[in-house]
């Protein structure tokens, strides 16, 4: 999947085994990734079928937006949203969500989630922006696996 995202200039695609350096860079450098989240695991895990992806955003070839994006038969779901931190504001965060959101309609896929910590407010005013609401439900997890 190729599209040029009008508003802000990114050419998106569809993650490649060469990007993975560069992606979790970014990852990194605009704070979405945790240190209990392996980024070099998550990255390979989501491009292992055709469930899930993670979009790049670029600009003049080199990385500046991703989002995770995948499906699970009945929803969407999106993760590792980010963009250059320079780059904030300029539209890309807007762009590569436009652009996972058409991954998951292209699958037939109706219904997008995503999971926002509570206390980042700026997140959650621009999630709002793009449509994105509140369900006022708990989010829970369970570790199945133990990693070494």
């Amino acid at each position: 999947m190729r599209t040029r995202a009008p508003t802000s200039g990114l050419a998106i695609r569809e993650a490649e085994d060469g990007d993975a350096g560069a992606v979790i860079a970014l990852w990194h450098a605009a704070g979405v990734s945790r240190p209990w989240n392996d980024p070099v695991r998550d990255f390979a895990f989501a491009r292992r079928d055709g469930h899930a992806c993670v979009l790049v955003g670029g600009i003049e070839g080199r990385p500046v937006a991703t989002a995770m994006v995948g499906e699970d038969g009945h929803r969407g779901w999106v993760y590792y949203v980010a963009v250059e931190p320079a780059l904030q504001g300029h539209g890309h965060g807007a762009a590569i969500m436009a652009a996972a959101e058409a991954w998951l309609a292209a699958r037939g896929v109706w219904k997008v989630q995503l999971l926002v910590r509570e206390d980042n407010a700026p997140v959650v005013a621009f999630y709002e922006t793009l449509g994105y609401r509140d369900t006022r439900t708990v989010c829970l997890q369970k570790i199945i696996e133990a990693l070494d």
